[in-house]
């Protein structure tokens, strides 16, 4: 795998200069595109230092769109295969390589372990739906995943030719999901190199409940729509098991519940979620309407 481009998606970013230094290091090229309303001065010159492209969008078009955006530059460029990658999540030193030593025939996409804390943000197979297996049983063989997350995760350009780019229309939230799962479908396998780490974080914060071993993730209250309409979007998609599409109409409720009462701005969150449901049912996606 000798032309490798990481696709970088921004919004609002603070300093980048290590995560392109990074991937600079490691890719024959690295493509920021930046979601963000205004220009940013710091993201043109950290780029510009770090001799990477840079597209910016001049408006959130979503995760997805911007995802599409950097990998049909990449592969109208040449490149054999395209590492997804958030602003937050620095990988280490050799990364690239280590993941790209586990490409082969059949497999779709590999990625690192993500840890968010000690918590390995890995997912594998279940009869109800994907979990994250327990930390003690993650050795350092190969994972089959059943699901993927975006931000580390490297995919050969005729995976992406073959399956299709990632679904747009879901903005952000389940994005990395729904394409693994069309992925699967088409015959190819997902595999977490538990050997490769890389530090990233799900949600704003993270809240410990009694009982609980696993932190539960919080989001902001636009997330929230996000996350209850692509969910119920999740519900009809054919590529899921029907256990599973049963199983994320349980996981909405139990989302709602503990969001409402987890949080003290209820009012608007209750909003938010109640629109995610009108919408996730009348099937509006793309962008939350104003």
């Amino acid at each position: 795998m000798s032309t490798i481009f990481a696709v970088i998606v921004t919004y609002n970013p603070g300093d980048i200069s290590q995560l392109l230094d990074r991937f600079v290091a490691q890719c024959a090229e690295v493509v920021v595109v930046d979601n963000s309303d205004v220009d940013s001065a710091l993201l043109r010159s950290a780029c510009t230092d770090a001799g990477a492209t840079l597209i910016s969008l001049g408006q959130n078009v979503g995760i997805a769109a911007a995802q599409n955006i950097g990998i049909d530059y990449a592969l109208n460029s040449g490149a054999d295969a395209v590492l997804l990658s958030d602003q937050d999540s620095i990988p280490g030193p050799t990364m690239v390589a280590d993941l790209a030593t586990h490409l082969g025939p059949g497999i779709g996409a590999v990625g690192p372990v993500p840890y968010d804390g000690n918590e390995p943000l890995v997912y594998t197979d279940h009869y109800w739906g994907p979990k994250r297996p327990n930390t003690a049983v993650i050795g350092d063989e190969p994972i089959t995943a059943a699901f993927l997350l975006a931000s580390g995760c490297l995919i050969p350009a005729q995976v992406l030719r073959h399956v299709g780019l990632m679904p747009a229309d879901y903005f952000i939230d389940h994005v990395d999901l729904a394409w693994s799962m069309r992925a699967r479908t088409y015959g190819y396998q997902l595999l977490a190199i538990p050997t490769v780490r890389l530090i990233h974080s799900l949600g704003d914060r993270g809240i410990k409940i009694k009982g609980r071993q696993r932190t539960v993730h919080v989001h902001s209250p636009i997330r929230n729509y996000y996350l209850t309409r692509n969910t119920v979007e999740l519900m009809r998609n054919p590529d899921l098991p029907a256990t599973w599409r049963f199983r994320y109409g349980y996981w909405i409720a139990r989302f709602a519940a503990f969001t409402l009462l987890a949080n003290s701005d209820r009012a608007i969150r209750a909003t938010m979620i109640g629109r995610g449901l009108r919408d996730g049912v009348r099937r509006r996606m793309g962008k939350m309407p104003q």
